[in-house]
């Protein structure tokens, strides 16, 4: 069978990252990867989390959310709900911890840096393409601290991606837009580095377990479709230079 895209088993969506897209942030990047867009945002204050002051130390942290209409049909906002569902707290919590992997906190000094991954719209992938593009916002605003003289080095230490892969009707495939996410057999998202280290792995069987064999096989798709995402960023960060 072939996919409902057409794509290929190891073909990402079409990718792009858009650097400086929100004026007021120290940094900011529009991701798109194919009809999902996130709008990320880094934010910097002087000052950290109680359970850090004094350790000489920075904090990363994110917040995650869709719009109303980021979906085919009108989500509520949660704020009007007054709490946020135990799937936005999963997935704002994978996306610090990610972006954690990334940085040297002691090389931030005190600083807490807030990721704000908005998603415009829904199509697959969100909590990948959030990560992905919350890295582009975080390197630029590093880069702005350190070109004001207010970092003596980067504090990054690695450049990060995340994908996912799955198991569908067509075989194992990479960047599962909604169409397939929604009917896999299993699904799997990798936050991986570009030296080959791997973050985080999430993976579902949603019906029968699967094996160690086709594990491997998402792996390997996932690098291959990650080492695309990681030339979008550096590609998106050459205007910095």
């Amino acid at each position: 069978m072939t996919r409902p895209s057409g794509r290929a088993a190891d073909e990402n969506r079409a990718v792009s990252i858009e650097l400086g897209y929100a004026r007021h942030a120290e940094g900011s990047a529009l991701i798109r990867m194919g009809g999902t867009e996130v709008l990320c945002t880094a934010s910097i204050e002087y000052r950290v989390p109680p359970f850090l002051r004094g350790k000489g130390q920075g904090w990363i942290t994110a917040e995650y959310g869709m719009l109303p209409r980021a979906t085919h049909a009108r989500g509520n906002r949660e704020a009007a709900k007054g709490r946020q569902s135990g799937r936005t707290h999963e997935i704002q919590r994978l996306i610090a911890r990610a972006l954690r992997a990334a940085v040297d906190l002691k090389a931030l000094g005190e600083m807490t840096i807030t990721l704000d991954c908005d998603v415009l719209n829904a199509d697959g992938g969100t909590r990948c393409a959030s990560i992905t593009g919350a890295w582009v916002a975080l390197a630029a605003a590093l880069d702005k601290q350190q070109k004001a003289g207010k970092l003596k080095r980067s504090p990054l230490i690695a450049q990060i991606a995340a994908i996912s892969c799955g198991l569908t009707a067509a075989g194992a495939v990479l960047d599962l837009d909604y169409i397939e996410d929604s009917s896999a057999q299993a699904d799997a998202n990798f936050v991986l580095t570009a030296e080959g280290g791997i973050v985080e792995i999430q993976g579902t069987a949603e019906t029968a377990p699967f094996s160690e064999t086709a594990f491997t096989e998402l792996l390997r798709l996932a690098r291959c479709g990650t080492a695309a995402l990681f030339v979008a960023q550096r590609q998106a960060l050459e205007g910095l230079s």
